[in-house]
């Protein structure tokens, strides 16, 4: 494989020189399995294959000539929201149940069952118990989390008329929920009745299958994800602006290198504390170390970058190029995201691979599972084990490709608002005066069919000299630090407006709003920007941005930026277009009952266009002034 072929894979340089390691190592990466993979089944990619019962497979031909209708009767319309349906069901019970994990956490710290866990946002946990009706004053933090924990558990239950959280929406959006049946009742019981809907002799009106579709995906929205966001804060810290660093150059060829993957904080609180252990550090020092480099992947990653400044190796594509460097002494995973090649991978190099949650383990990997009751026990046993592996590692194969990029991360609602001066009326002036056109949310994945990080950062560039505040997250948020769009100088790139407000608050034009659940934060903020000017989110200069998005997880924060009235631009064109009407109900009848809807453009110039054009309409339709694009 040539150079010119890596650099058509990434456009980042620690992918390119580590695929290269990878190719001269024999290892296989994500790349050469999807290589491996082509061509893809035509009726997949559109949607029209079915295999929901054992009557099936089923598949419809989309050129009419062939099959249209499955064994049951089922046409390419009812099959192809089935299966969308089926995707956000999935992606919502994922994000969902992480919320879960956090508010039985939550629960446990209250009943003195989880030693090393505690309450560290007390202002945060008293306001949240207020927002579910609570009365926790005179009760301390242990009691008041009891109570919270409590009545999040009905959230997921079928106890109660709507998730509470929904409040937090303008009553505008409220009211478009409630005409149209999708205000979620339960977390858990929108995603068991859209598997329900699903079955076989079920629902068979495309239409109405969708519709549940959106109230799942609010379900997660407004609901599981908000809940996992809002624990985490409470469990670990609000995140404030912090300094740290990305790509693989943070690996450390002195120190003992342990990276955390995944998704859940439970994990990773722990591991880093006892990195920071003086003993361990004395022992890594005994081993001819000069310290213990903790370092993130994906979201596990972001989760530590924003609320303590670890740096971040790399995001969903680089976590096998990251055991290749052969720095890894041990990579922890939780859930969501991981490689069942990584195991592999790792046996290359002298990297340990342990698995922690109950529910996710991997072939290849240790399991040493983690709980609240021993989770600070096994950390500090697994980081002595990380200590013992530096002494196997083979200087032969280490390759550490790059120096590392600085960035800052660490906003939320909060912070954003303790640097506006604990009020959003400087930005609704800024966006008012045109100095800020509009926002986005660029949220999402890594995807082996589009160059990695190019879309993310193309489209990013293209937004941000508009004068267009760019909100990122997840994968995308790390492709932006990569390319140094995170820090306070890039905002040299920035149209004048952009540029002269960032440079006022001494912030970046992109802001770093954290981990794949942390995109409810974004909700939040434009909720509140909403009710400040007495309108609807779907009246806002706003959109969302997935430009190489690949997890069913993504379907469902797709689908709920839109349903909250976003107007939503994805990359990869996902499994819908078998179907006419479902394709055309979600790029363009969304629009006339919800106020927004999806478009699907892979090339970031064009993406950048459709969403430039949405915000300037949306700031003629508030009276602002509007440019021509």
């Amino acid at each position: 494989m040539s150079q010119k072929k890596f650099a058509r894979l990434t456009i980042t340089d620690d992918g390119r020189l580590m695929l290269s390691k990878a190719m001269q190592d024999g290892v296989e990466t994500v790349w050469d399995r999807y290589e491996a993979q082509l061509p893809h089944c035509g009726y997949c990619e559109l949607g029209l294959s079915c295999r929901n019962c054992s009557m099936g497979p089923c598949r419809i031909d989309p050129f009419g000539e062939g099959p249209q209708l499955g064994v049951c009767g089922a046409d390419a319309d009812i099959i192809v929201a089935r299966n969308l349906g089926r995707m956000i069901a999935s992606g919502a019970a994922a994000h969902s149940d992480h919320g879960r994990d956090l508010v039985e956490v939550l629960g446990q710290v209250a009943e003195g069952k989880a030693p090393g866990y505690s309450v560290q946002d007390e202002a945060k946990l008293r306001r949240l118990a207020g927002e579910y009706g609570l009365e926790v004053e005179g009760m301390t933090p242990e009691q008041a989390a009891g109570e919270l924990a409590r009545a999040m558990q009905e959230d997921y239950g079928t106890r109660q008329d709507t998730v509470r959280l929904i409040n937090r929406a303008p009553e505008q959006r409220k009211a478009i929920w409630k005409k149209l049946g999708l205000t979620p009742r339960g977390i858990d019981r929108e995603t068991s009745e859209m598997m329900h809907r699903t079955h076989m002799g079920v629902d068979n009106d495309w239409q109405n299958l969708l519709l549940q579709g959106l109230r799942n995906a609010l379900s997660d929205g407004w609901g599981g994800s908000m809940i996992a966001t809002e624990v985490s804060d409470i469990l670990f810290g609000t995140p404030k602006p912090v300094p740290s660093r990305v790509n693989l150059g943070v690996l450390r060829q002195d120190q003992v290198n342990i990276s955390v993957h995944g998704h859940n904080p439970i994990v990773s609180e722990m591991i880093r504390r006892a990195c920071q252990d003086e003993s361990m550090l004395q022992k890594a020092r005994d081993k001819g170390a000069s310290g213990i480099n903790l370092v993130g992947l994906c979201c596990t990653g972001n989760e530590l970058l924003m609320r303590h400044g670890l740096p971040v190796a790399g995001n969903h594509l680089m976590t096998e190029l990251a055991l290749v460097t052969g720095a890894m002494e041990m990579m922890l995973v939780d859930y969501q995201c991981i490689m069942p090649s990584l195991g592999q991978v790792a046996h290359c190099y002298h990297t340990e691979m342990i698995s922690t949650s109950d529910k996710a383990k991997f072939p290849g990997m240790e399991h040493q599972e983690f709980h609240p009751d021993n989770a600070a026990r096994l950390s500090r046993s697994l980081v002595d084990r990380a200590v013992e592996a530096f002494g196997r590692r083979n200087s032969d194969k280490v390759s550490i490709p790059v120096q590392p990029v600085d960035l800052v991360g660490g906003f939320s609602v909060e912070s954003v608002l303790e640097a506006l001066g604990g009020s959003l009326d400087p930005l609704l002036q800024a966006l008012k005066s045109g100095s800020i056109r509009g926002a986005v949310g660029l949220v999402g994945c890594n995807n082996p069919r589009i160059r990695h990080d190019f879309g993310h950062t193309a489209l990013t560039r293209r937004l941000i000299a508009n004068d267009v505040l760019v909100l990122d997250t997840g994968c995308a948020a790390v492709a932006n630090a990569k390319a140094g769009l995170e820090q306070a100088k890039a905002a040299e790139q920035a149209g004048s407006g952009l540029k002269e407000v960032c440079t006022a608050l001494g912030i970046p034009p992109v802001l770093h709003f954290g981990s794949c659940v942390d995109n409810v934060r974004i909700l939040v903020l434009a909720a509140e920007l909403a009710k400040a000017l007495n309108q609807d989110i779907s009246d806002l200069p706003l959109a969302g941005a997935a430009p190489e998005w690949y997890s069913e997880k993504a379907v469902s924060i797709g689908a709920y930026c839109v349903a909250s009235g976003i107007f939503t631009v994805l990359g990869p064109t996902p499994p819908v277009t078998g179907s006419l009407n479902v394709t055309g109900l979600l790029t363009e009848g969304l629009e006339e009952i919800l106020g927004a809807s999806f478009a699907v453009e892979p090339d970031p110039e064009e993406a950048a266009r459709l969403i430039l054009q949405r915000i300037e309409a949306k700031r003629q339709g508030l009276g602002l002034d509007s440019r021509s694009v």
